[in-house]
C-alpha cells in the first residue's frame, strides 16, 4: 500500500524558485491551492507550459477581476444545503469539501471558502426529499470529490440512496482517478461497494475527470481496470483549459485514449466564468472551433462528447457556426418549456458565455468573501 502526502502550502514546493513562491503566495491568500506526490510527480519542471503544472499551479493572473463566485447560479436551485435539484430527473448531493487537488479553473472555489455551507450536513432530509420526489432517477454525488470521503461514509450514503426504488443510478463525480489513483489502488472495499450496489436495478456510474493523457498513467489504467471489473460505467468529462487541451491534437489524442481503455467521453464543457478563471479559458468560438477539429480526427466510439455550457438556465449545446452565425439548443433546460430550444445569435469572437450574445449576465451577485479556508483543507489530510 502506498500513502500519498497531500500539499497545501506553496513553499513545499521543491519545483518552484523561491521568487515563485513569493508571488504565488497572493494568489493562494485569495484561491485554494492543494496538490498531492503523486499527481506533482507527473509535472516536467523544465517546462513552463507543462500541461499538468498548468492544472494545478496558481499563477498571479488568476488575480485579474473577471468570474462570479457562482457563475451557474447553483443557489437558485438549492433545496437544502448541500442538495440542488435543477432538473426534474437528477439531484446532485455536495458530500465533500475537499479535493485530491484543487483545479485552477474550478468553477466551485467557493466550496473552499470560510463561512461557505454549500456541502451537504443534513443526510436524513436529502433522503427524505429524494425519496419524495419520484421523478427523480438519477443521483450525483460530488463537490469538491466524493472519493475524499471515507468509504465507510460514502457506502453509507449510498446504501441509503440505493433504498429509493425510482432512483436507478447513482453518478460519482471524481478527479481521483488523475489526482491520486491510490485511493483506489488501496482500497478494496470501495470496490467491493460498487460491486454490491451494482445491479440490474441501478447502475453506479464514474464521472472521471481526465483533461490530458498525460494523466492516464500505468496507475491511473489500473484503477481504471479496478472500477470496470467491479461494475462501474466510467464517462469522461472535462473543460476545454487554455495551454492544457486547447488544441485539437491534444484534445482528439484524449477522446482516442478515452475509447480504446474503455471510458466514454461524455462532455467537453466551455470554462465557466468562475473568479480567476479568465487566464484559463478559450472564448467559445475558438473552443467549438478546436472541439470539431478534434473530433474530425476519431472514429465514430471516440465522437460521442458534446461541447455545452453549463449554464444559469440549462445545459446548452453548441451545435455549429456560419460566418455570421452561432448555433446552440438546449441539451437540457432547467424549465421544461425550453427543452430542446434552438437558438442563433450573431457570432462574437470575444465571447466567452451565453450571456455575451444575450447581453445579460447570469451569476450570483452576492457578495463572495473570498478567505481561503486552510484548515478545513488541513484537518482533511489527517
Amino acid at each position: 500500500m502506498k500513502k500519498i502526502k497531500y500539499i497545501n502550502k506553496i513553499d513545499e514546493i521543491e519545483g518552484l524558485s523561491n521568487h515563485e513562491k513569493t508571488q504565488l503566495k497572493t494568489v493562494t491568500e485569495r484561491f485554494a491551492f492543494r496538490s498531492n506526490e503523486y499527481y506533482l510527480s507527473l509535472i516536467d519542471w523544465s517546462d513552463p507550459d507543462d500541461p499538468i503544472r498548468q492544472l494545478i499551479f496558481p499563477q498571479v493572473n488568476e488575480l485579474m477581476e473577471w468570474g462570479k463566485c457562482d457563475p451557474s447560479e447553483e443557489s437558485n436551485y438549492t433545496v437544502i444545503p448541500g442538495l440542488q435539484h435543477k432538473y426534474p430527473s437528477t439531484a446532485l448531493l455536495l458530500v465533500s469539501n475537499v479535493c485530491g487537488g484543487i483545479c485552477r479553473y474550478c468553477f466551485r472555489k467557493r466550496i473552499f471558502f470560510k463561512d461557505n455551507s454549500d456541502v451537504l450536513k443534513n443526510l436524513p432530509k436529502a433522503i427524505s426529499y429524494l425519496k419524495d420526489h419520484k421523478e427523480i432517477t438519477n443521483v450525483l454525488l460530488t463537490g469538491g470529490d466524493p472519493l475524499m470521503v471515507s468509504t465507510r461514509r460514502l457506502s453509507n450514503i449510498i446504501e441509503q440512496i440505493a433504498e429509493i426504488d425510482h432512483i436507478k443510478i447513482v453518478r460519482i463525480g471524481t478527479k481521483m482517478l488523475s489526482f491520486n489513483p491510490y485511493r483506489i489502488l488501496n482500497d478494496p472495499l470501495l470496490t467491493d461497494m460498487i460491486t454490491k450496489y451494482n445491479n440490474r436495478n441501478r447502475r453506479i456510474y464514474i464521472m472521471s475527470h481526465f483533461s490530458h493523457t498525460r494523466e492516464i498513467t500505468e496507475e491511473a489504467y489500473n484503477a481504471i481496470i479496478m472500477l470496470q471489473k467491479a461494475g462501474a460505467i466510467i464517462l469522461n468529462q472535462t473543460p476545454i483549459i487554455k495551454k492544457v487541451n486547447d488544441s485539437p491534437h491534444v484534445l482528439a489524442e484524449l477522446f482516442q485514449k478515452m475509447s480504446f481503455i474503455g471510458i466514454t467521453p461524455y462532455y467537453v464543457f466551455q470554462c465557466r466564468p468562475s473568479l480567476g478563471n479568465k487566464i484559463y479559458a478559450v472564448p467559445l468560438e475558438e473552443a467549438y472551433g478546436i472541439f470539431e477539429k478534434a473530433r474530425e480526427q476519431v472514429s465514430g466510439i471516440s465522437k460521442r462528447a458534446r461541447f455545452v455550457m453549463s449554464h444559469s438556465t440549462g445545459k446548452l449545446e453548441i451545435i455549429g457556426l456560419t460566418e455570421s452565425q452561432i448555433y446552440l439548443k438546449y441539451h437540457r433546460a432547467a424549465d421544461s418549456k425550453y427543452s430542446a430550444q434552438f437558438m442563433i445569435y450573431k457570432r462574437n469572437p470575444e465571447a466567452y458565455w451565453y450571456d455575451d450574445y444575450t447581453g445579460l449576465f447570469a451569476g450570483s451577485s452576492v457578495p463572495c468573501d473570498t478567505e481561503v479556508n486552510y484548515e478545513n483543507l488541513s484537518m482533511a489530510l489527517a
